[in-house]
């Protein structure tokens, strides 16, 4: 079985085409700068990238065109036709509370969707138009949608409801719904089959930690809480997001500096998190550079970030009642050593050690825990790809 596994922005668009059954990856690219001058990368399994090519990408359509005729390329295209995909899968950022698992794209589904923009305004309308170009060129191929809240939507409400007027919840929905639910569902499969056991049987924190970071708990199987909220702004500090701070901040810098909202949300979202502490970058790499090389703020931006990823991985385990297994995944999870110690320093009292030479390992997946610790410390690199593709499968064969 093929999937054609689809996560459209606003003026991107990643793909890959893979089985979801042998895992194989038979292309992947990216789609940059629609309705600018469009750039594309394309890369078939076992032969040359075509990268960076300037391709003609007024719109979504031109850009999931192009993937296709390069998908089907004599020369460098991996299907003999497009009969071969049998299906799409699209990554949905907000499902809201309709949508707790992932579902075939129907008209309604379309509209649901649709009356989720509000509270995803960045994202579902590209994740609408991305969509809806597919069923223009592919209009007999099933479309599944798989949202990035959905594995949240077990949440008991204690976790998900905010302490305000309680009709900002029954009227306007606000309340906590997670994100990154598609990468935590994935890594604590992976966990479960890694340490032979049920996941019914298992108390798991997930740590997805990038330029964009949330942790979850997952108990028996199950999202339990997480520490993104009503939007992906809330919880850890992230590359150039703020994470959680006292609202009464806002009102102090609005009034202080002129801002309106929309100023105040600029500098929470892109100007604040590790960038903003440390005033070089959001890209952890360079923060770990720069602290080698005495700059203080990089070295407290790191210990901020991995001092709020501790206080998170102690809290679900208050939560849950203890803990199996910490997971590490994304980008910084997966690949910083150093932040993946700090996180778990000094929780030996709750069982958990890492071995700090089975921790000196990148993008591969393996225990690093030390052999008297009681919980087990995974580093498992995620694949979203891959379970939005499986996801898809399984509707479709069903």
């Amino acid at each position: 079985m093929k999937i054609l596994v689809i996560n459209a922005g606003s003026s991107s668009l990643k793909y890959q085409l893979l089985d979801p059954e042998t895992q194989q990856v038979l292309a992947k690219g990216l789609c940059e700068r629609i309705g600018i001058d469009g750039r594309f990368t394309y890369k078939p399994e076992g032969k040359q990238a075509v990268k960076d090519a300037e391709v003609a990408m007024p719109t979504h359509s031109e850009a999931i065109q192009t993937v296709l005729n390069a998908l089907v390329d004599p020369a460098n295209g991996v299907i003999a036709s497009m009969d071969e995909i049998d299906a799409v899968g699209h990554r949905v950022v907000h499902g809201g509370e309709k949508f707790a698992k992932s579902v075939l794209i129907t008209d309604e589904v379309m509209a649901a969707i649709e009356e989720c923009n509000p509270l995803a305004p960045l994202h579902n309308p590209a994740n609408i138009i991305g969509i809806k170009a597919c069923q223009t060129l592919m209009p007999k191929t099933p479309m599944v949608a798989v949202f990035d809240t959905a594995f949240h939507q077990t949440m008991p409400a204690v976790a998900y409801t905010y302490a305000l007027p309680y009709e900002y919840y029954t009227q306007d929905k606000v309340r906590r719904y997670g994100f990154h639910g598609t990468s935590h569902k994935y890594v604590t499969a992976r966990a479960a089959a890694m340490l032979g056991k049920p996941m019914e049987e298992l108390k798991l924190i997930s740590c997805h930690l990038g330029n964009g970071s949330s942790i979850t708990a997952v108990d028996c199987g199950k999202s339990v809480d997480t520490s993104m909220g009503f939007t992906p702004l809330a919880g850890l500090p992230m590359g150039t997001r703020s994470g959680d701070l006292d609202a009464g901040i806002l009102e102090y810098l609005m009034h202080k500096h002129g801002y309106d909202i929309d100023q105040m949300l600029n500098v929470l979202n892109k100007k604040s998190g590790v960038e903003g502490i440390s005033g070089v970058s959001s890209d952890f790499r360079d923060l770990e550079t720069a602290a080698a090389e005495g700059n203080e703020r990089a070295g407290l931006a790191l210990e901020v970030f991995a001092y709020s990823v501790k206080k998170l991985i102690g809290s679900y385990a208050a939560a849950m009642g203890g803990v199996d297994a910490v997971i590490f995944t994304a980008g910084v999870g997966e690949n910083d050593p150093t932040t993946r110690a700090k996180a778990v320093a000094d929780l030996e009292f709750m069982g958990v050690k890492l071995d700090p030479e089975k921790n000196n390992v990148r993008g591969k997946e393996v225990d690093v825990s030390a052999a008297d610790s009681r919980a087990h410390v995974l580093v498992i690199p995620t694949n979203e790809e891959l379970m939005i593709a499986q996801d898809t499968a399984a509707l479709v064969k069903a």
